[in-house]
């Protein structure tokens, strides 16, 4: 993408209501009945009726809006609408911090660390039951410590060290909620087909997208018109909406005679299930079939990147402003969407091979064309920096999620029963420290060619180098399964992925 900013951290079973969500494992004593109390979420529960009837018969690419997919799709949209502070982060350290473009890709590295242990959440959400609940409860104190992050950002941050603590707890609040949400969606993709799969992924990323939309406009217009202090501040509200859609989520709450599923860790019942599960867990990562995938997917993202040096070549020497760039993330943000329905409308049932081979030739020969705008060669053929920007950045945002889908669908359909969250961010963490590799090597390389804020002259360079190296993944396209039909439904026997 032309003028990509560095990123501080980014099928439906018919009724839910008939399968209460229950461990019976965790927090009792052995031979314990747990139970649930009714009585105390009467108003829960008629809150989530009324949801339910105006949402009934309502579909989005196929799937009902029930309380539950209200309440992941919302999630999905705040990951997408926090997308409004980006901008404010890369000029922040750019122009308050005089960063370097190596030192903001180190930054955007950290920032993503909490990403690469997301099986700790995702144990701890499968696991321990806070206050009774295993999605409600992580899902409220994400939204509570993503809204002191950016208040933080807001108010008393002034150094990149500090910056960088309070991008990494954002990240965290990101993070830890993702992979609440994503098994939610696990638990309703698994066992259904191909096509069902798709279009209830195709509901969580057009939700995410659309946050994108919603976001994108304003990003760069109220950091001119404000600074980004209060884009800080205004962003600081909205992980606040996850707190708040948490209701929404189908879940009866576990009780136990003591209530030790509370506090677990003295019980010998939870130490003994969390070594089952470590060992479940690595029984299902060594098996061909998880490991050889996500080994590509691992490779297919550590890839070098060159966002961070563009950023500071179309800030600094283009003069893009903070609005302008605001324009592009909105058009970015519909080509998101216009991806996700390319998708879901042509391509559920094309062999995962057969997209990430194309899509990937493709996306390397047009992401060259950012040479041109370097160099100025798209000003000779009448073509303003502008927009040449915008369609570079449109055509390559549009392959890029398109790609990127049916990733997501293979992850969904072939995670195993019991496990769904902590499986799900073991292999996306391996996924994400393929990206987090991908942005350090790009800042050795940035650094290596001496580009600066100042200094451009090596820029074409590392951008084809870049280019090519996402080539160097396609001759292992053999690891991945031959195709992702709708036979491909064994949980036990295989994996799941998510690239963030």
């Amino acid at each position: 993408m032309s003028v990509a900013a560095p990123l501080p951290a980014s099928s439906h079973r018919g009724d839910r209501d008939d399968e209460p969500f229950l461990d019976s494992r965790i927090g009792a004593e052995k031979g314990d009945l747990l139970t649930t109390n009714m009585e105390q979420e009467t108003n829960t529960s008629s809150y989530r009726r009324k949801i339910r009837y105006i949402g009934s018969g309502l579909k989005i690419f196929g799937v009902e809006l029930s309380p539950d997919n209200v309440a992941v799709a919302m999630v999905y949209f705040v990951q997408g609408v926090l997308g409004l502070s980006r901008l404010a982060v890369s000029f922040y350290l750019k122009d308050d911090l005089h960063l370097d473009p190596a030192e903001t890709a180190v930054i955007s590295g950290f920032s993503a660390l909490p990403w690469l242990i997301k099986p700790v959440y995702g144990f701890i959400s499968d696991s321990i039951p806070l206050f009774g609940y295993r999605r409600r409860s992580y899902l409220v104190l994400s939204g509570l410590l993503g809204a002191l992050s950016w208040s933080l950002m807001a108010t008393v941050v002034d150094s990149k060290y500090s910056t960088a603590f309070c991008i990494l707890l954002g990240s965290l609040s990101v993070a830890f909620s993702d992979v609440v949400v994503d098994s939610m969606v696990v638990e309703r993709a698994r066992g259904e087909s191909q096509s069902m799969s798709g279009s209830l992924q195709s509901l969580c990323w057009g939700s995410s997208a659309f946050g994108g939309i919603v976001s994108s406009y304003f990003s760069g217009s109220l950091v001119d018109a404000y600074g980004v202090r209060f884009v800080f501040g205004l962003t600081a509200l909205l992980p606040l909406i996850t707190s708040a859609v948490a209701v929404l989520v189908k879940e009866q709450r576990v009780l136990g005679p003591a209530r030790v599923q509370n506090i677990p860790f003295a019980s010998p019942s939870f130490l003994e299930s969390s070594r089952e599960h470590v060992i479940e867990l690595c029984k299902a990562v060594r098996q061909p079939k998880v490991f050889l995938p996500t080994f590509f997917i691992f490779l297919w993202q550590a890839t070098p990147q060159s966002d961070s040096a563009m950023f500071f070549f179309t800030t600094n020497r283009l003069g893009f402003t903070p609005e302008f760039l605001g324009r592009v993330k909105l058009v970015t943000s519909f080509a998101s969407l216009l991806g996700v329905g390319l998708y879901n409308g042509f391509l559920k049932n094309v062999p995962l091979r057969k997209i990430f081979l194309v899509t990937t030739v493709i996306g390397t020969a047009l992401g060259m064309t950012q040479v041109f705008l370097v160099t100025g060669l798209n000003r000779e053929f009448g073509i303003s920096d502008e927009w040449f920007a915008i369609g570079d950045s449109l055509i390559l945002t549009v392959l890029s999620q398109v790609s990127f889908m049916p990733v997501l669908v293979l992850a969904a359909k072939l995670c195993p029963e019991g496990m769904e969250a902590t499986l799900f961010a073991t292999l996306m963490s391996v996924s994400n420290g393929g990206s987090v590799v991908g942005g350090l090597i790009g800042a050795g390389l940035t650094q290596l060619f001496g580009v600066t804020k100042d200094s451009f002259d090596n820029l074409a360079f590392l951008i084809i180098l870049c280019n090519l190296s996402s080539l160097l993944p396609l001759p292992l396209l053999g690891l991945l399964p031959q195709d992702n039909s709708d036979s491909v439904s064994n949980g036990n026997e295989d994996i799941e992925m998510k690239i963030n």
